[in-house]
């Protein structure tokens, strides 16, 4: 890109002008988002289903990546690894497709395992941080971590049916709220 040409964003200033005329439609995008997420908490099963096939859609797309980019590798051995890598990809991504709830199920535990276990990580890193820092908050994050990982696990298998909805439906509310601020701001900028 040369200095005559204008077209191109050079600083945050620049992308910030663009993104003013663009008010409107992140507000709008905004709306959409907190309207989904109001939805998903209203028929959170629905909304833990839908998370699920999403993830299987994902999972199912990677896998076929996966084996694709074996046949480029060069050694056996990698080529074998990438190969059955994309190969769990893909049975994963079938089993979320057949059985979304089976699926949940599986996706339910491990989420609340790796809050448990990023809780504790996080409590732990606090006690090695240095006086002055923000220590407290690092610790009351990690023990709300714990405690939610706590609260999936012991009802699990039955939190299955609603965590990942609820999750889903409370991420698209906070979404949806940034993008509305987000938008309103430009437009008192303008």
């Amino acid at each position: 890109m040369t200095a005559a040409d204008n077209s191109g964003l050079h600083n945050l200033g620049d992308g910030l002008r663009a993104l003013r005329a663009k008010w409107g439609w992140i507000v709008a995008f905004g709306v959409i988002s907190l309207i989904a997420g109001v939805i998903a908490l209203g028929s959170v099963v629905v909304a833990t289903a839908s998370a699920v096939i999403i993830v299987g859609v994902m999972m199912l797309l990677v896998g076929v990546v996966e084996i694709v980019a074996a046949f480029g590798v060069r050694s056996w051995g990698r080529f074998a690894f990438w190969l059955l890598l994309g190969a769990l990809y893909v049975v994963a991504g079938l089993i979320c497709l057949q059985n979304p709830f089976a699926a949940a199920t599986i996706l339910t535990l491990l989420l609340g395992i790796a809050l448990i276990v990023s809780g504790l990580l996080r409590v732990f890193l606090a006690t090695q941080m240095k006086h002055g820092t923000p220590w407290g908050w690092v610790v009351f994050s990690g023990l709300l971590s714990f405690l939610l990982g706590i609260i999936i696990v012991a009802h699990w298998p039955v939190s299955s049916f609603y965590v990942l909805g609820m999750f889903l439906g409370i991420d698209l509310i906070f979404i949806g709220s940034g993008w509305i601020a987000m938008g309103l701001a430009l437009r008192r900028r303008a």
